[in-house]
């Protein structure tokens, strides 16, 4: 069984390898890419968004953990932006959405996705500045709602946020962004599991926690040596701008 899984999805699990070392050696989990690889498959949608929350998780808690020992991360700072995002990432999972929505809300999703990270080479971050509570609690409940929603962690948004803001310095936005992917993610993934039509295949699901898993440690411990973190993110988003617009053109026209 497990022969014939790897025969049929290792072009999947190759995929999933490669992202998530990409992803964790700056502090994100890769859930919009896992989206768009699985978008292309013949996956129900509903267990598309369960698979890639899963895989956020593993990925992220081996960074929060890092974060956590190298004291990156802030909690005073980092508490308004789930405060809100936590529940209405629950609610945005547990909606029920036809597949026809899912996929236009998915397209335009990793559009965006892959444009904030095309332009991150133009995004500077500074020192601390004054942090508005109310206004991170509105971010992050947007930002969690909308993940629970596709089936994300939501750091894909919030990091280019942040760092546009200038609300810290990169190396604590990316811790930020960790813990932000993580709670949601799990919030995203009980809300889901509350809906009486969840359905997951564990059997290629274990494969692909495992595949991350690996890749994740692996990433969060390397450096690149022969590309620069910015050309690494154009590539990237040249690949999640191709799918989001297959998608959008198949579900749209």
């Amino acid at each position: 069984m497990i022969i014939d899984l790897l025969s049929n999805y290792w072009h999947i699990i190759l995929l999933f390898f490669t992202v998530a070392i990409l992803y964790s050696s700056v502090g994100f989990g890769g859930g919009s890419s896992y989206l768009a690889i699985l978008a292309l498959t013949s996956i129900v949608f509903t267990q598309i968004r369960a698979t890639a929350l899963l895989c956020n998780i593993v990925v992220v808690s081996s960074n929060v953990l890092l974060f956590h020992q190298q004291k990156k991360i802030d909690w005073q700072k980092i508490t308004p932006l789930v405060l809100l995002s936590i529940p209405l990432a629950f609610l945005g999972g547990k909606l029920k959405i036809n597949q026809n929505f899912f996929f236009i809300l998915l397209g335009f999703t990793l559009l965006f996705a892959a444009i904030t990270m095309w332009i991150s080479k133009r995004i500077l971050a500074s020192d601390k500045q004054k942090s508005n509570s109310i206004k991170n609690a509105s971010f992050g409940g947007i930002i969690g709602f909308i993940s629970g929603m596709v089936g994300i962690g939501g750091g894909i948004f919030l990091a280019p946020l942040l760092h546009l803001t200038n609300w810290d310095t990169p190396k604590k936005i990316a811790a930020t962004a960790s813990i932000f992917i993580l709670v949601n993610s799990i919030a995203g993934l009980f809300g889901q599991y509350s809906n009486p039509d969840f359905i997951i295949d564990w059997q290629l699901t274990s494969v692909l926690l495992m595949t991350v898993f690996i890749g994740g440690q692996i990433g969060s411990k390397m450096s690149y040596n022969y590309f620069t973190p910015i050309q690494l993110k154009k590539a990237t988003a040249i690949l999640i701008a191709f799918v989001s617009l297959r998608i959008l053109f198949k579900y749209l026209f």
